[in-house]
């Protein structure tokens, strides 16, 4: 078996997944199918002031699905509804074994740490959402991506101070 990439309708890769894996089961080709996947990535975002963990998709519109490729699974995958085609010139092309690892370990990994969903930038303005700071506003002093802080600088009676804070404490301006 080999991954291939199939493209669906944005929005409808969840769908599209289920549609598929019940089409499978129904058919006798069963055998010949292997895992389905939307890769996605866990992300964290403050909603109403709470910090809440959502999914999102790294690869819109995209599915990945293991298979045996022959004239039957290609008929039954392409006619799913919502999918346009698969990923390749005139065939599909499978994808390269360190190209499935990469995905899977992207995967794997947000789960680990979740990603905070908005990247800042040195210079910023953000407002402070949370912590003994809400709802001050400061410039963006350093932004470090692998840890998810930022260090701000904030005008406290004139004087500009820095205050240490997640990703998910702050909001653009």
């Amino acid at each position: 078996m080999n991954w291939y990439v199939v493209h669906t309708y944005a929005g409808y890769e969840n769908k599209v997944k289920a549609n598929l894996e019940e089409r499978v089961k129904a058919s006798t080709l069963c055998e010949l199918f292997g895992d389905i996947l939307v890769p996605a990535e866990k992300v964290q975002q403050v909603r109403r002031g709470k910090k809440v963990e959502t999914e999102r998709k790294f690869l819109p519109s995209y599915l990945l699905i293991r298979m045996v490729m022959n004239d039957q699974t290609w008929a039954l995958v392409k006619n799913t509804p919502k999918v346009t085609g698969f990923v390749g010139t005139n065939k599909p092309s499978a994808l390269r074994e360190s190209e499935v690892k990469s995905i899977l370990q992207q995967m794997e990994s947000s789960g680990s740490r979740p990603q905070a969903e908005t990247k800042f930038r040195r210079g910023d303005r953000v407002r402070i959402t949370d912590g003994p700071f809400a709802n001050f506003v400061g410039v963006i002093d350093e932004a470090n991506s692998d840890k998810n802080t930022l260090r701000v600088m904030v005008t406290i009676f004139g004087r500009s101070t820095p205050v240490e804070l997640d990703f998910v404490q702050a909001e653009p301006v």
